[in-house]
């Protein structure tokens, strides 16, 4: 493959609702472009960016898949991006390798959940857009009816360059609104179009877009707009740069009619993207710090400038280890340099770079600024991590994502998949920034988080098919605790008498709540020698040995003060064994009257819905026991802040899909812990003390 000057470069990230067409749409660019010999198929499997068996099986992108064509004199990288709502995080993290946008809508089903959310990560990366609306070949397709709902949804200035000549099964073509001709398609499926006069039947309405998308051109533009007014039109070769103009400062968003399927308005997207959309070197300098947390540098796109490059994205391969894709944001990256990761400090060797087409890396010798490609086996880079020239600093920000919103509990269903869990996760979440994997140190199970539940049935799905690693998911546990609400006072006395030499211990203890939040606390009170200090922190052990295995379910008793007062020890028979028993009894009996009660996490938790569905998200919490701490308008959705237990949240990421049509998101972290309502407290005790008996007789 030839080595492209930034000028010549086109990044452009394919993004929309899921099951508009975007990996279908890439295979048909790349046979139309004459990059593959063979028109991949998305139903067959055999598409050029869904090729992961995951994606293969379930029918839909779950990660970025990178495709390359060469178009005249441009190089254009594709992005492939996931749709759907739980892999969106993929999407927006990609977007920084991004220099301008293609938003697909479905001609049928026209603006969805998903549509609103991309545009809005596009424009959060302020990426020039344009819309495809797609699927143009099926049964109640309609241009029209969709281009009307994207004027409503994103204003006036999106605007058609284009208009479908004929619609469902008679769509051939297109009408290109800037150069008023026509190019008609091949039924073949080629991808090739012929250059037409346009078709009569349309010719008027043609005339009255194109007067329309002139007008829009010149309305921010005052030179066009002088020349608008002088001759009532701008011609062609003041059009195309007006068009390209408006398009950089996303005053113009132009929309045009395509069929992946039938590789229908492909050739003519490649024309568009090519002859409009910006290059790197377009979008001006790029912005980073000198270090992390450093001060704000800027560094030009250009050739001469000091080499760096961004990592946006990795794969954990198991034949070929870690592979980095990158964006080289300035300078020139040869093969083999040399580079300092800027976030680790650690010094990594590009060798063997390569761009990408879907599973196949094509090796280059060289890659410019603005270009993307990718590296096998870097030693210590991770995504987000930036590297270049060690004399010329520079750390790009990393994406912001958010946390994810459910988690589940998981077994390793042999000890062979034990041994083997640990690492193949860790390459995982290597792969996968919204995956977390811990353990809960006090249920002591293995929690893997992530967007919702498919998205950790993915991922549980690859730990099997890539790395031979078997388990099971399982809702957690939810970590309760045990404290008091009452003074109490105990003694406890542990005395045995063996042969030989007996066992004795003897101490009084005081206990008395502590405030939310306080742990524990001991203190020694004893005068006069009543129990020896070399025997006093043997009974505070027995005290926390019993508090962690609970009094009422089990639970860690937290929360509590104990004062060790009194007692009494034996010369010959007193150890600290006899003293850590008795301290464990003194425990027991004081909770028995220092009315004991269940504790459980309450999460602060912040929703975002549009603002039709604050009454029934409201309504929906306060059923969960939640309460409602406040409300605020924010770029055009609702913010509701509550408070919640968290045994209420366990399945609200689909419940909450339920109800907002996948409108609504959320976050969530550990805010304090409360008292159980008694009701529901009996009923967790009743369940915990039955798995503990149960647990007994198996046992025995």
């Amino acid at each position: 493959m030839k080595i492209y000057d930034t000028e010549n470069i086109r990044n452009v990230a394919l993004i929309g609702h899921a099951d508009t067409g975007k990996t279908q749409l890439v295979s048909s660019l790349l046979y139309a472009a004459g990059m593959v010999s063979r028109f991949g198929k998305v139903d067959e499997g055999t598409s050029v960016t869904d090729f992961d068996e995951e994606e293969i099986e379930r029918g839909f992108s779950i990660s970025v898949g990178l495709a390359c064509a060469e178009w005249g004199k441009v190089k254009i990288n594709w992005l492939d991006t996931p749709g759907f709502n739980l892999f969106l995080h993929e999407t927006e993290a990609s977007l920084v390798a991004a220099d301008a946008a293609l938003l697909l809508v479905h001609a049928v089903a026209g603006i969805e959940v998903q549509t609103e959310k991309t545009w809005a990560f596009a424009s959060a990366h302020r990426l020039p857009k344009a819309v495809v609306i797609n699927q143009m070949d099926r049964d109640r397709a309609s241009f029209e009816r969709v281009l009307e709902a994207l004027t409503r949804g994103f204003g006036r200035s999106v605007v058609p360059v284009a208009l479908p000549i004929g619609e469902e099964r008679s769509f051939r073509g297109w009408v290109d609104l800037v150069r008023m001709r026509a190019a008609l398609y091949e039924p073949n499926g080629s991808g090739k179009a012929k250059d037409a006069e346009i078709p009569s039947e349309i010719e008027s309405t043609a005339a009255q877009a194109h007067e329309a998308l002139v007008e829009m051109v010149a309305e921010g533009n005052n030179k066009l707009l002088e020349e608008f007014f002088d001759r009532g039109t701008i011609p062609v070769e003041d059009l195309i740069p007006g068009l390209q103009q408006a398009i950089l400062e996303q005053r113009l968003t132009p929309v045009v009619p395509a069929s992946g399927l039938t590789n229908i308005g492909t050739e003519s997207i490649l024309n568009l993207v090519a002859d409009y959309f910006p290059s790197p070197l377009a979008r001006g300098d790029v912005e980073g710090k000198d270090r992390e947390g450093g001060q704000k540098v800027a560094r030009k796109l250009l050739g001469d400038a000091p080499v760096s490059a961004y990592v946006f994205k990795t794969v954990a391969d198991p034949f070929a280890g870690r592979v980095s894709y990158f964006k080289v944001m300035s300078g020139v990256l040869r093969n083999e340099a040399n580079l300092v990761n800027f976030n680790r400090g650690a010094s990594e060797r590009f060798s063997h770079i390569a761009v990408v087409q879907g599973k196949t890396q094509i090796p280059v010798a060289e890659l410019r600024a603005g270009d993307i490609g990718a590296v096998a086996k870097l030693k210590e880079t991770l995504t987000g991590d930036t590297l270049g020239d060690k004399a010329a600093p520079i750390v790009y920000p990393k994406p912001k994502l958010p946390e994810p919103a459910i988690s589940f509990a998981i077994e390793p269903k042999s000890r062979g998949d034990e041994d083997k869990l640990s690492s193949a996760i860790h390459r995982m979440l290597e792969e996968d920034l919204l995956l977390r994997f811990a353990r809960d140190p006090q249920t002591k199970e293995f929690l893997l988080s992530g967007s919702g539940q498919q998205h950790v049935e993915v991922a549980v799905s690859r730990l099997k098919r890539r790395y031979g690693v078997e388990v099971t998911l399982k809702s957690p546990k939810i970590p309760y605790r045990e404290t008091v609400r009452a003074k109490a006072e105990a003694q406890g006395k542990h005395k045995k008498q063996t042969g030989g030499h007996g066992q004795y211990g003897d101490c009084k203890i005081r206990m008395e709540p502590l405030a939310r939040g306080a742990g524990f606390e001991f203190v020694n009170d004893i005068f006069g020698g009543a129990i020896p200090k070399n025997f006093i922190p043997a009974v505070e052990k027995g005290i926390v040995d019993a508090a962690a295995k609970g009094y009422l379910a089990g639970y860690p008793v937290a929360d509590f003060r104990v004062t060790l007062y009194d007692g009494s020890y034996h010369d010959v028979d007193s150890s600290e064994i006899a003293f850590k028993l008795a301290g464990a009894k003194a425990f027991k009996a004081c909770m028995e009257q220092a009315k004991p009660c269940l504790l459980e996490p309450i999460m602060d938790v912040e929703i975002t819905v549009p603002e039709n569905y604050s009454g029934d998200i409201m309504g929906n919490l306060n059923g969960r026991r939640g309460r409602i701490q406040g409300m605020e308008p924010r770029s055009g959705s609702t913010v509701i802040k509550a408070q919640v237990p968290l045994a209420e949240m366990l399945a609200y990421a689909s419940d909450l899909t339920s109800m907002t049509q996948g409108r609504g998101s959320y976050t969530m972290e550990f805010s304090h812990y409360d008292v159980v309502p008694q009701p529901i407290a009996d009923k967790i005790v009743a369940a915990a003390r039955s798995a503990g008996h149960a647990k007994e007789e198996e046992e025995e």
